[in-house]
């Protein structure tokens, strides 16, 4: 079972050092804030990825291991000449994953590159989350100090940042780049309202720090007073991930505001809630509240409705960079769960949305909070067509939009311009992807990842270094178990990418139904 994120409070000394080994993060950012080869860079700068994911619902252990190999794309930072990697994993990674991404690399020698790559399995395949698993083993983080040249420009890179992350900075000696976990409830559902109410950025109607059923019943009951048009709201787990701690109310068959029997009928609306996880029980759900805290809200409806998010960075000198936007594509049994995503964002939102994010970037940095992290959001279009942003969440880790866009980025050495909603390469080229982690089908379990490297081959859908298009794999090592993988569509416009990843889609399918054809052995002799 996954852990739950609230962190600890550090004694004062421990404290004291944590702050003292990410001090060491300034000088480094010179290198750590760069993508592109460039010039020759001054020293050795290693990279430790530690890609674990700690969250308080429980994974299957495969599952895990695939987002453990999400983070391959960092082998794209080997185009640095000088920069080493260790990548930990809880069990090994395919020669032939490796060889992709290596091959994939532009400009560099893949030998050249594998010779500064250094894996690190600890052989346990179990759910328990990596950074745990490698706090569990002390020999192993001695092992992994030991590969790097100079500590002192080295820095650990995680998935998400809880009190385990923070322990393992503290016992390998490194700074890790990423928010310490004391900014956790910054990064909460009810947290980030408290945040947009703050900097004035628009939110839906709705009440957090909310932690019994009553409590709940008492916030929904105040919001239809307010706004008796209330149609359906959401619930939202505070520690919730890709939508996973929703549930939608239906208000539509309740009594007026302020019936008699109306907190009666609030009652059993909510336990008729409808849960983005089909295998969640109501009982289940309100523990979960009662331990954790949740939050109710409007579920926002117009004329048209898109759910956008805008992703930055707070550096080492407390700077705020914009650093893309992106049109999620949701899906599950109401629409909640993050499915992949388009990039960039439509441009008719676009600016708004990284507009009021810089606000909330701005607040957080006054804070101390350090890393990328990521606003989303719900668009909807008014009678007049104009397009009203709210703010619906604050991610303070590495979300399901940051791998395709740092591959786009390492591949092109290109640039998001915020204000034109563009994104160009060195070249000047106008580039745009669709990406999904959700490539799903129980018939693709017929597939290894070597016969997907083989397709895209095979069917030209490999990403081509001469146009900058071409499909991009990635999350591989469960596909023959659940059928799962992920791909980037890597195009020159939103169009494009979206007939690449349709094209790859009809060709999975074709290559099924091959796959599934009978063979004859005839026997010798």
């Amino acid at each position: 079972m996954n852990q739950p994120l609230t962190t600890t409070t550090l004694t004062p000394a421990r404290q004291a050092e944590f702050d003292r080994l990410q001090s060491k993060l300034v000088p480094l950012w010179k290198q750590i804030g760069r993508s592109d080869p460039g010039g020759p860079i001054q020293g050795d700068n290693t990279v430790v990825v530690v890609p674990s994911l700690t969250a308080d619902i429980e994974f299957p252990a495969t599952k895990l291991q695939a987002y453990e190999q999400r983070f391959l794309f960092l082998l794209f930072l080997l185009r640095q000449p000088r920069l080493r990697m260790i990548y930990v994993t809880s069990l090994p990674v395919r020669p032939s994953i490796v060889n992709y991404y290596l091959d994939t690399l532009p400009g560099v020698i893949p030998s050249s590159a594998r010779k500064r790559l250094d894996f690190v399995s600890l052989e346990d395949g179990s759910p328990t989350p990596l950074t745990q698993k490698l706090l569990d083993r002390p020999h192993m983080i001695v092992h992994i100090r030991s590969l790097i040249p100079d500590v002192d420009r080295a820095h650990v890179v995680p998935f998400n940042t809880t009190d385990l992350e923070r322990e393992l900075a503290l016992q390998m000696g490194v700074p890790m780049y990423a928010a310490d976990p004391a900014f956790y409830a910054f990064g909460t559902k009810s947290g980030a309202r408290r945040v947009f109410a703050e900097v004035g950025v628009p939110y839906p109607l709705g009440q957090e720090d909310l932690f019994s059923e009553a409590a709940l019943i008492e916030a929904v009951a105040q919001m239809r007073a307010e706004k008796p048009t209330l149609k359906k709201v959401i619930v939202k787990l505070n520690e919730g991930v890709a939508g996973m701690g929703n549930a939608t109310v239906d208000l539509r068959p309740l009594p007026p505001p302020g019936a008699s029997d109306e907190a009666a009928a609030l009652r059993q609306a909510l336990q008729d809630m409808i849960f983005e996880v089909p295998e969640v029980t109501y009982a289940s759900y309100m523990s979960r509240l009662q331990e954790g805290g949740a939050i109710v809200e409007e579920l926002i409806a117009g004329r048209a409705f898109t759910s956008p998010s805008a992703q930055l960075r707070i550096t080492p000198l407390g700077e705020v960079e914009m650093l893309s936007t992106h049109d999620q594509i949701l899906g599950g049994p109401t629409g909640q769960s993050f499915l992949g995503s388009r990039f960039p964002a439509q441009g008719e939102y676009a600016w708004p949305i990284m507009a009021a994010a810089q606000k909330i970037g701005r607040r957080l940095a006054d804070e101390g909070v350090l890393g990328r992290f990521a606003v989303d959001f719900v668009v909807v279009q008014d009678e007049e067509d104009r397009w009203q942003p709210y703010a619906i969440e604050i991610n303070l880790r590495k979300g399901g939009t940051t791998a395709p866009f740092l591959t786009l980025q390492y591949l092109t050495d290109g640039r998001y311009d915020a204000e034109a909603s563009v994104f160009t390469t060195v070249r000047g080229d106008v580039k745009c992807y669709v990406s999904s982690d959700h490539v799903e089908s129980l018939a693709y379990r017929v597939f290894t990842p070597d016969r997907l490297f083989d397709i895209v081959s095979q069917r030209r859908l490999h990403y081509d270094h001469a146009s900058q298009t071409g499909i991009i794999l990635h999350m591989l090592s469960d596909v023959g178990g659940s059928g799962q993988f992920g791909a980037t569509a890597i195009a020159d416009s939103h169009q494009a990418a979206d007939a690449l990843y349709r094209r790859f889609l009809d060709i999975l399918e074709e290559e099924v139904q091959f796959c599934q054809l009978p063979v004859t052995i005839q026997a010798k002799g």
